[in-house]
């Protein structure tokens, strides 16, 4: 019988191996492992009994103990819900201003308005509400149907050109494509205009002349006769510095020459009153966050 090599370091046996000098030692396993390991398994065989663990054909083994995590997970969506109708019933009741006025609710809605936000109206305002290319920022004052509580509520209620009966309506014509006015016109009108804001022109008297007349025969019914704008109209101020699509001559020429006619969902079917009134209370804030940092 071959007697079994030892490591005279250790005293473990070896298995016989060596590489390069280096011996391969034949170490038992811990028992602290051993051990370890028997005591998951008792406590795999004991959740198994206790708990909901096989599945079989159309069930499962619903373990002693009965436990339905599903089911938990309904009961706190349930309570959940309901302690949050308390106070969001109230939101509804309330105006914006008694709302602000109640220090309860604001903290309700401070937590829950920015999610509100982010989640429906970030993808085109931005995250920050400072909109972009074709989409309005929210915190400035340069509101186009205007920025009071009532009209907030409303434009989120019934959108901007949207499906709904009520919807705020608003369409600028596309004066070179549809033929009213030619492209040298367009030209001199938008040189005008962008003088109206401070942007330098380089008309002629002349040629200035001509832009105020074309501006007032098509442009001052919708816009004023001041190029102010109309809130009623939802027709933008064209003598301060905010564009929504953009100052420059050649996206003022595209958007006299094709017109434009921007889009907003209505929110009547999407977000209850409740979480409307939580967004116009937020976006009024933003709105006077922008001014005050103005």
């Amino acid at each position: 019988m071959s007697v079994k090599e030892r490591d005279p370091l250790t005293g473990h046996q070896t298995t016989g191996h060596e590489w390069n000098g280096i011996t391969e030692l034949n170490t038992r396993v811990p028992r602290a492992i051993w051990l370890f390991i028997a005591i998951t398994h008792v406590w795999a065989l004991v959740y198994w009994v206790l708990m909901p663990a096989w599945p079989l054909v159309n069930t499962y083994t619903k373990g002693l103990l009965g436990r339905n995590q599903q089911e938990q997970v309904e009961e706190r969506l349930a309570a959940a819900s309901a302690a949050r109708g308390e106070w969001v019933d109230q939101v509804a009741a309330l105006t914006p201003d008694e709302i602000r006025a109640d220090d309860d609710l604001m903290r309700h809605v401070s937590r829950t308005a920015p999610t509100l936000f982010g989640d429906n109206c970030a993808a085109c305002h931005g995250s920050g509400a400072q909109g972009g290319p074709g989409y309005p920022s929210l915190v400035d004052d340069a509101w186009l149907w205007g920025g009071d509580d009532e009209t907030i509520l409303e434009t989120l209620r019934v959108g901007i050109n949207a499906p709904h009966p009520e919807s705020r309506y608003a369409e600028m014509l596309a004066f070179g494509r549809d033929g009213l006015l030619d492209r040298a016109q367009i030209e001199t009108v938008v040189a005008y205009v962008r003088s109206l804001s401070g942007i330098g022109s380089g008309l002629t008297p002349a040629a200035m002349e001509e832009g105020a007349t074309i501006f007032a025969d098509n442009c001052a019914s919708c816009h004023g006769e001041d190029a102010a704008g109309s809130q009623d109209l939802g027709a933008p101020n064209l003598t301060d510095d905010f564009w929504i699509y953009g100052s420059d001559h050649d996206t003022m020429f595209e958007t006299v020459y094709n017109g434009r006619r921007g889009w907003m969902p209505a929110w009547e079917e999407r977000l209850p009153l409740a979480d409307r009134k939580m967004l116009t209370i937020y976006l009024s804030s933003l709105k006077e966050e922008g001014e005050h940092a103005d």
